[in-house]
């Protein structure tokens, strides 16, 4: 994953965009940007800033530098010349020096050199950001119920964060800037895209992960049930409807025997139940209760956290809990934006960015904005700069 971020070079009459962060991944490449509130400016208004929401260590009356939105996108790595045309239509000029894989796209295309950024530093970073600012952002999913948590910044840490791109890193968090990636595996997001779309023919992630809405992973799954007459095998606490097998009735029939719809969801299961079970043997082994899951292979699916949360739930005997993130994908790049320009005084981004402390909440209809172009819906967070 490379994770760069642009700085303040907008000419301010053409576009209301100051900042922008890119996360390009081996799947997908994210993006977060700033638009900055017209009806603001330096010094216009004094914002309390003891917010419930915010992590600012300044006079309760400060004035923020900046107010305005922060926006998230994103799109398919193999379509990279269409981020680039995004890009350019928010008319993004030129930036200082960095290289790394796609440096000559962006410097002939846009005129712009990009800053590379860690990726752990940027995930954590992200995460931590998103924990300690966004209020309504972590969220548990259990037996189809999705409950959001409050989050103590006073005992925040530590918590294992598991992020799933097209592979996966397992990462203990100890504090800002502390941090040790512990673990991960090579079964992620990538292995369902690649093996779906080999068994299924589908053209994209999310009509892989459609398919999965309407099928039963039971047809190609070997159950306990399948082995034991039907029964429950109490002795040891299993229960007839547990995964015995995955793909183990596949062994009977041939692929064109089955439906897309079916291998999707049992493939769907085999991966997001590994990735539970081994989250959960990590955050045993450091005797963490608290495992935040992000990256774009959730997406929200009802299904994929509901496995993930059983299994860690199960394996736990519900002492750990799998929590999710609202801004799931974005980790990457609202790190690289966050840390961006943090050795530079000229870059207003060294400051302090909080959410606004009036935002809306999703129990109190949030404000969803949608961007225009080749984006999913994304949502928009409302937030001020204040000086550091």
């Amino acid at each position: 994953m490379e994770t760069c971020s642009f700085g303040d070079e907008i000419e301010e009459r053409e576009s209301k965009i100051s900042h922008l962060a890119i996360d390009i991944g081996g799947s997908l490449i994210k993006l977060v940007y700033f638009s900055r509130d017209d009806k603001c400016s330096t010094g216009d208004q004094w914002i309390n800033s003891s917010n419930e929401g915010g992590d600012v260590s300044s006079s309760e009356s400060t004035c923020p530098i900046l107010e305005g939105k922060l926006h998230f996108a994103k799109f398919e790595t193999s379509k990279i010349n269409e981020c680039v045309e995004f890009i350019r239509s928010k008319k993004l000029h030129h930036s200082g020096g960095g290289a790394y894989k796609y440096t000559d796209l962006f410097k002939e295309e846009l005129g712009v050199a990009l800053d590379k950024e860690d990726e752990m530093n940027c995930l954590v970073a992200g995460a931590n950001f998103l924990l300690k600012t966004v209020r309504h952002e972590a969220f548990t999913y259990l037996d189809n119920k999705k409950e959001f948590e409050p989050i103590d910044q006073n005992d925040l840490y530590p918590y294992l964060l598991v992020n799933i791109g097209s592979g996966v890193s397992m990462i203990k968090v100890d504090g800002d800037g502390k941090f040790e990636r512990v673990s991960g595996t090579n079964v992620g997001g990538g292995t369902y895209w690649g093996l779906g779309k080999l068994l299924t023919k589908c053209k994209s992630f999310d009509e892989l992960l459609e398919l999965s809405h309407h099928g039963n992973n039971r047809v190609i799954d070997m159950l306990v049930g399948d082995i034991y007459g039907g029964l429950d095998y109490t002795k040891i606490g299993l229960s007839a409807t547990a995964i015995a097998s995955s793909f183990g009735k596949a062994i009977n029939k041939d692929l064109e025997e089955y439906r897309p719809e079916d291998i999707s969801r049992s493939l769907l299961r085999l991966i997001s139940n590994n990735i539970g079970q081994i989250s959960f043997l990590n955050a045993l082994r450091y005797g963490i209760k608290r495992i935040f899951f992000g990256g774009f292979f959730i997406r929200g699916h009802p299904y994929t956290m509901d496995t993930i949360a059983v299994g860690v739930h199960f394996w736990s005997k519900g002492e750990a809990k799998a929590m999710f993130l609202r801004h799931e994908g974005f980790l990457g790049a609202l790190g690289a934006f966050v840390s961006y320009g943090k050795s530079r005084s000229d870059d207003i981004i060294v400051h302090c960015l909080v959410e606004r402390s009036l935002v809306c909440t999703p129990c109190r209809g949030a404000a969803v904005d949608t961007v225009d172009g080749n984006m999913d819906e994304s949502e928009t967070i409302e937030c001020c700069v204040y000086p550091s």
